[in-house]
């Protein structure tokens, strides 16, 4: 049976999501954790699956448009997916991820550095723009290594909070490549990198009987056509001011949840 208070919450992020790329883990993990009283590591693992499903819905539409950057993709992968795959391997194993005290605390971390990181996206930028245009062949030469040391962070971040692949890998693409991340391509290249990066995490709590099944199909009935309209939109829109206001919720909901 659907739970509509979890069908509502599912729609509201799947529209964030299909807008701007951005929300999957980082806004419903938090809404999980304050609204519903989810417990931490089930909202994870929960969580990292219904970013994984409305992402594919997301994915599909932006793809039409030629706008994913696969070279970008796969040097975040070489850095994403090996880091995902040691936590689940950890998971899996046992490891008690349940009675870690530590885990909302960093939950609430990575959610405020997420909102932080999207109020600033816009300077970010134009200090890379400076760099990339000031020293064109310098800035070009670091960018393969650092994209998969960026991509390793954000595996440790997505596989131990479910939090970061959308938000904080949208700052770091575009820190990094300034110049050729336009708008949609930003946004399609970032859900094509987070859905198998979403679906390695969650496979760990998978085998750890840690996702509520119920509550997943509960979100993604109203995330999916929520995603869909979202998606459609997007060619449309500018996603800044969802952004700027997402940012600000964000950093609202982190510091409650460090709190």
């Amino acid at each position: 049976m659907i739970d509509p208070g979890f069908a509502a919450a599912g729609a509201f992020t799947g529209f964030v999501v299909g807008v701007t790329g951005v929300g999957g883990g980082a806004l419903m993990t938090p809404i999980l954790l304050l609204i519903f009283g989810v417990a931490p590591a089930t909202a994870i693992a929960t969580d990292l699956w219904f970013a994984a499903i409305t992402k594919v819905v997301a994915a599909r539409v932006h793809q039409q448009g030629g706008q994913v950057d696969w070279v970008v993709v796969r040097r975040l992968w070489w850095g994403s997916l090996p880091v995902a795959i040691l936590i689940v391997t950890l998971v899996a194993l046992g490891s008690s991820v349940q009675k870690l005290p530590w885990l909302t605390q960093a939950i609430g971390l990575v959610v405020v550095l997420t909102g932080v990181g999207l109020l600033a996206a816009p300077r970010l930028l134009q200090a890379a723009r400076e760099r990339r245009i000031g020293n064109p062949s310098a800035f070009k030469a670091k960018q393969p290594a650092l994209t998969v040391i960026a991509g390793a962070v954000l595996g440790l971040c997505v596989a131990l909070t479910s939090v970061g692949a959308g938000a904080i890998g949208s700052v770091v693409l575009l820190y990094l490549y300034p110049l050729r991340m336009t708008p949609h391509r930003l946004v399609a290249t970032d859900l094509v990198h987070a859905i198998p990066l979403a679906v390695v995490a969650g496979t760990g709590y998978l085998l750890a009987g840690l996702v509520d099944g119920g509550m997943l199909v509960s979100m993604l009935a109203g995330s999916l056509p929520a995603v869909a309209l979202g998606s459609l939109l997007a060619r449309r829109l500018s996603s800044r001011w969802l952004q700027l206001a997402l940012g600000l919720v964000l950093i609202a909901a982190g510091a409650k949840t460090l709190s």
